[in-house]
């Protein structure tokens, strides 16, 4: 069993508050459903940036679980609601030092 932390880019942030529930749910329920794989819920992150070749762009938010594989780890991202708001999840795995 590895660690594994997501990445999350792009989304965007609730236009009102009866879209910040709905949304806060979704994430509960996405967070929920990883069970005992769950090792730390993660939160947001404020300004950020990523400097590369073709500009910049910044990361959103991060979560950590457990799982047996990168393809395991891959699969339980295929329900977040990230993806609603045109974001994407990145999936690294966590080397124990």
């Amino acid at each position: 069993m590895g660690k594994y932390v997501y990445i999350y880019r792009g989304g965007g942030m609730p236009e009102s508050e009866e879209e910040g529930k709905r949304l806060m749910e979704a994430w509960g329920g996405f967070l929920g459903g990883l069970g005992d794989a769950l090792v730390d819920g993660g939160s947001p992150f404020g300004a950020s940036t990523s400097v590369n070749g073709n500009g910049t762009s910044g990361a959103t938010g991060y979560t950590i679980l457990n799982a047996s594989s990168l393809d395991e780890a891959v699969e339980k991202a295929r329900g977040c609601p990230i993806f609603a708001g045109g974001g994407d999840v990145e999936v690294y795995e966590a080397i124990e030092m």
